[in-house]
Order: structure tokens, then sequence, then C-alpha cells
């Protein structure tokens, strides 16, 4: 082995026997057989490519520190005594073999190719382009951020050949090419679903600017799906016939107009009457919508109002001053309580008024002693009143739950929409039953319970949603409380066959009734027991679909329907986010495109 171990190689291995060497740095075996060097440096440029590196940047330094050592090594053997010659001719015979070594190593001589920039491959370009567009999109980044140094010198440390587009390249080329191939693969999915809902909503910007979105829902393979299909600038009057048109456009450009199992808006006279009157959908009022209502016209009686407005005066106090501010950190951190900031509510939301109640009731010591030591002109809460913020914020709670389960977009949410709104009804009339010693909070219950009955009271007699309950193996018929609603939508359900009979009966005649077919189907499903109530109900029909093969294709038809019309709204939430002082200059034209993306992508 010593024969062989001429090669710098030999550095970071150790000789086993006469067929292996060990690497240093992981201890692998490597195969030297015939006294072949080639598996040990592949194996260093594999696995451990910085040790070359190291060697490469080492030769000049180990060059010069072997000519110096031979150097040495003679100058002492000149002047050494008799005694010391065999020391000295040692030292002779290492020097003489360690110089030729240090001597091979020698630095690689620099290419011509190193000094100059290859220009980045056009296929990789496109890449990082795309990237780029959809980074602007889902971040909500403006077009200027390809100018800013700070981006640029970024780019130029992540890849010194990326050449940056610049923004109109991205405003006018880039954005509508990625937009036309999101919109056609969104196209493409939807024209294979049986059927769709709907949701649409309206909002103004703080450019003065209208846009009206719709969303779509859909299930394929047996997952709920949503899309946005447009965000569109409205510049006419918000009339129902305006309003009415603007709908039937969007499905048209869509290809839906025939598949649209239902729509869901809010309660606004104009919207309802086009979906309703105009375009003859079916329409579902929004339950998130009609639990805002509820709420806010519960606490809107005169004792309850003077108590959230106290409350929203000292919260509002507290997140102005940074002394009541810090003074209340300060309490909390004595306390060893979490610090938590003091939330104000927003008038159009109750359930931020709910927030801002809870949030006083869970820091209510430190807020006290905050408010004892800066003395501010407020009117302190009494004993009383805190008791009633309490038995507010429990009332109130199972509320802003069923709000929060039934604004999902991910989970079917359709069919549990007369359950949520029957529990919530048993919640109260037990509150009724057992009446707070306190009237404002009586006078309250009282309110949620007759506004509960006026908006939900029929709710098993809108059929799209009680035909969506009764297909959802979770409730089926033990969702209704009225027995007779439950026997009426299971008989309603094949008279969705009736069309499919008069078309197939004449092409093949003698086959059984596709309506009996259904009843029987009904039946089998009805027989089947319950699915946990946190289990997927589309899972549940994935394994049962050829089973109940006629009975599945109506579910696609139920289940994808929402019961809010949050998902439209929360585009809105975006769009402001993507019309901001910096963004400013931003063309109407522009904003669809980048909030159609932003939702899809």
């Amino acid at each position: 082995m010593s024969a062989r171990k001429r090669s710098d190689i030999w550095m970071h291995f150790v000789g086993v026997n006469q067929a292996q060497a060990r690497c240093q740095y992981c201890k692998n075996l490597i195969s030297v057989n015939g006294g072949s060097t080639s598996n040990m440096r592949r194996h260093l440029k594999t696995k451990h490519p910085t040790a070359l590196l190291a060697d490469t940047q080492q030769t000049t330094t180990g060059t010069a520190e072997a000519a110096a050592t031979t150097s040495a090594t003679a100058s002492a053997a000149s002047t050494s005594t008799d005694s010391g010659v065999a020391s000295t001719a040692t030292q002779l015979a290492t020097a003489t073999t360690t110089a030729p070594q240090a001597a091979r190593r020698r630095p690689r001589q620099t290419t011509m190719g190193g000094f100059i920039k290859r220009p980045i491959q056009p296929l990789q370009q496109s890449k990082v382009d795309q990237a780029l567009v959809k980074m602007i999109a889902t971040d909500f980044q403006p077009f200027s951020i390809v100018e800013d140094r700070g981006f640029r010198a970024y780019t130029e440390a992540l890849d010194p050949s990326y050449v940056l587009p610049s923004r109109g390249t991205i405003s006018k080329r880039m954005l509508p090419n990625l937009f036309e191939k999101v919109r056609a693969d969104i196209e493409e999915q939807i024209k294979t679903v049986p059927a769709v809902c709907l949701t649409t909503d309206c909002w103004t910007s703080n450019t003065t600017t209208s846009y009206m979105s719709v969303t779509c829902h859909y299930i394929t393979d047996f997952k709920l799906r949503s899309n946005l299909l447009d965000c569109f600038v409205v510049t006419e009057q918000h009339t129902s016939q305006n309003l009415a048109q603007e709908l039937s456009r969007v499905a048209k450009e869509w290809g839906i107009q025939d598949k649209i199992a239902a729509c869901v808006t809010d309660n606004a006279s104009n919207i309802v009457k086009a979906v309703n009157d105009i375009l003859k959908w079916n329409h579902v009022r929004c339950f998130a919508h009609l639990l805002n209502l509820t709420v806010r016209y519960s606490v809107h009686q005169s004792e309850i109002q003077a108590l959230i407005l106290k409350v929203k005066s000292i919260a509002e106090y507290v997140r102005r001053s940074t002394v009541a501010s810090a003074k209340l950190r300060e309490m909390q951190q004595q306390m060893g309580q979490v610090q938590l900031r003091m939330k104000q509510d927003v008038a159009t939301r109750w359930n931020s008024t709910y927030y801002m109640l809870q949030r006083v009731i869970e820091i209510k010591e430190p807020l006290v002693s905050t408010l004892a030591l800066i003395n501010p002109l407020l009117p302190a809460l009494i004993p009383e009143e805190w008791d009633i913020t309490k038995e507010v914020c429990d009332i109130l709670k199972p509320f802003e739950e069923v709000t929060v389960e039934m604004s999902s977009e991910s989970f079917v949410t359709g069919s549990k929409a007369i359950l949520m709104a029957r529990g919530l009804q048993r919640i109260v009339a037990h509150r009724q039953r057992n009446p707070s010693i306190h009237e404002p909070v009586k006078g309250m219950v009282n309110f949620l319970a007759a506004d509960l009955e006026k908006r939900f009271g029929q709710v098993e007699r809108v059929r799209v949603l009680a035909e969506t309950t009764l297909l959802g193996p979770r409730f089926k018929k033990h969702a209704f409380v009225n027995e007779r609603n439950a026997e009426e939508t299971v008989k309603s359900v094949p008279q969705f066959w009736a069309d499919f009979e008069e078309r197939v009966t004449t092409l093949r005649p003698g086959i059984q009734n596709p309506i009996t077919e259904a009843m029987l189907e009904i039946k089998g499903f009805l027989a089947e027991p319950l699915i946990p109530r946190k289990a997927d109900p589309l899972e549940w029909w994935r394994v049962r679909a050829l089973v109940y093969h006629n009975v599945c294709t109506i579910m696609k038809t139920r289940l994808c329907i929402v019961a809010t019309s949050v998902p439209s709204e929360r585009v809105f939430s975006k769009t402001g986010q993507i019309i901001t002082d910096r963004r400013n200059r931003l063309s109407p034209s522009k904003v669809p495109e980048l909030v159609f993306l932003n939702a899809n992508l």
C-alpha cells in the first residue's frame, strides 16, 4: 500500500488493506483495487466536495512552506556537528519526500469561462418570471417591486444571470398571460362537474370604486372546491336589474347557467330580487348575515347598548394612550398574566363586539388596576355591569362558534344550516327557562328568541337546504324538528330524476323507473347508521358511490351548497390589501386580474 500512496488524494483516506481504503470523513470503505485512486476521488467529489475545495485553496501555501522547509534543512545540515549528522540526514530525507508531494498540489488555472457571466437559459428565465408574477399576486406586492434597490440586489445575489423584467412587462404581458392560463385550467375543471353553488357580494374601495365578486363552489373527485370566477368594477347603480345582468353575464362566460344549484347572498332586497325574481335561481340567504342581524338587534336595546358604549370608550382610551397601554402591560406582567391588548368593535360586525367584551373580561383585574392608577375621566364599570358583561359573553359565545363553523370554504356547510339554527334556538330557549337575575340580560334573551324564530322558524322548508341536510350522512332526517318536513324532503329528492326519466325511457324501453330506483336507494341510504359529526361526508359518499349511484348524483348538486356568502366577502378583504397607498396608481382593470390570481393560485 505504501508504494501507491503518491497521490494527494491519500490525505483524505487511510489504507485498510491492498483492496480497500477508509474515508477519514464518513468512515466508508472505498475500493482501490489495482492501485487506482479514481474511486476515492469520485467519492470526495460527490460526498465531500468541500474537502477538494480546501485542497485547492491550500496548494499555494503548501508549496511555499515545502520550499522553506527544504531551505531550512539544508542550512541546518551545513552547520551541524558530527554528532548530528544522522539527524540531519533524516530531516533531509523527509524534506525530499514532502516537497515533491506539495509541489504536485498546484492550483488549477481559471478558464476564460470563469470571467464571463453566462446568460440564463430561456426556459429557466420563463420559470423564474412566472414565479415572480405569482409572488406579486399572492403576496399583494406592487409591480414597482422590481425597481426597488433592495429587491434588485437580492435577486442579483440569488442568480446574477437572471434579468428582472420591467414593471410594464409584468403588467402588460406576464400578468395577463398567467391570468388566462389559470382561468383556462379552472374552466376545464368546472366543465366536468354536474352543479355549482354561487356566492356574491359588493364592496366599495377607498378610491370610491365599486366592485362585485362571484365565487363558485362545486364537488370534484369527492372534494369541495372553491374558485373566484370574477371580481369586477360596477359602474351602474346597484339595482336588481343591473345586478341580475352582471350575474347572468358571469354565468354565461363560464358556461354554468344550467348548472347553478343555488346562489347565496346577503339579505339586501336588490340582490334577493335579482336572484329570485329575475334570474329564477334557487336563492339561499347567508346564514352568517342572518345571525349578524339577529345579534345586533338583540344587543341594541338601551341597557345593553349603554354597557357596550361604556366598554368601547375604555377600549378606545387604552388603545390610544401610550401611558395606559404601557401601564396595562406592566400590571399584566406583575399579576403573572399573558400580555393581551384591548380589542375594539366594528359597528357592522357583531362578533367584533363579542371579542371586545370577551377581552375585557379576560383582563379585568389588570385593567381595573390600570384605570385606578392613571385615573382617567372615564365611567368605570360597577360590579353589576361586570356580571352583565360576563353573562352577555356567555350568551353570545354559541353564536360566535356557529358563525365561525358555518363560514368555512373547505368543508360542507349547507347541510348543517338547519341543525345549527335549531341548536341556537334550543340554547336560547334554555336561557329563557332559566332566566338571569339581571333584567337587561332577560330582555336580550327574549329579543334573541323572537328574532331567531322570525328568521329561522321556516328554515326546514327551504327546499335546497332541506335536501342538502337530508343527503348529509351525518344528520339525515335527525336534523329536522318537524317530522312532516323531513318526510316531504325524502319524497322531493327522487323528483330530481323526472327529466332524466323522460329522456331515458324513450331510448331504453322496459328499464326500471328511475324515480323508483332513486326511492329505493334513498330508503337504503336513510337506513345506514349516521357517521360522526366531524367525519367528512364526501369521503363517505366516495366509498358508497357505486351502491347509491343515483342518489350520489343528486348529492353532488346539493352538498356543494355553502351556507354563507363569506367567501365573496373574503375576496374584498384581500382586495383592500391590493388597493393600498403604495398601489394607488393601480388601474381598475388590473385589480380583477390580481384578485382572481390571488384567490385561485
